[in-house]
């Protein structure tokens, strides 16, 4: 199973927000993803974009109840949405989060194969690779790509900003 590191600076997210036991994910989360999906012309204009106009990202953005960031407990938040500008202003019914900069594991899977890599990643390739999770982990749903797959963002420390820019020039 293929994955990669990288580091990604803090970002934005407008969606649609939930809370729910972490074990019925399943039955509250879907519900999310529809309400944005229907809506999602209300934050369109919002959506940061590529060179070629596609939207950059879809997140299902996660974290603790107490909106930290951390790792779900026994509950959690989900936000189904859009990154977005930085500075955009979430519309009435919409939530804005700005997810902060981590160093992420990510891994591919698919919703027949997201339980197995989850599995994977926590109990196999981040321990045997030293690393531990040190906050909630994101779903990032490429727009380019169609065929149902998504990324799972493992975040496995903190970066600077200098180590971002160092990467990517």
């Amino acid at each position: 199973m293929k994955v990669t590191i990288e580091g990604k600076e803090s970002f934005t997210v407008i969606g649609k927000l939930g809370q729910g036991l972490a074990a019925e994910g399943k039955d509250w989360i879907p519900a999310l993803w529809q309400e944005a999906n229907q809506n999602f012309d209300e934050i369109r204009t919002l959506a940061k974009t590529d060179d070629e106009g596609n939207i950059a990202g879809i997140w299902g953005a996660m974290s603790d109840i107490s909106e930290s960031f951390q790792r779900w407990t026994e509950q959690g938040k989900y936000l189904a949405g859009c990154e977005v500008l930085d500075d955009a202003a979430a519309p009435a019914g919409w939530t804005k989060w700005v997810i902060p900069s981590y160093k992420y594991a990510i891994i591919g899977c698919n919703m027949d194969t997201y339980q197995e890599r989850f599995h994977y990643m926590v109990n196999e390739y981040l321990p045997n690779k030293g690393h531990s999770i040190v906050g909630a982990v994101h779903e990032f749903y490429n727009p380019k790509e169609t065929d149902g797959n998504l990324y799972l963002y493992f975040p496995i420390g903190t970066i600077k900003h200098t180590q971002i820019r160092a990467r990517y020039i």
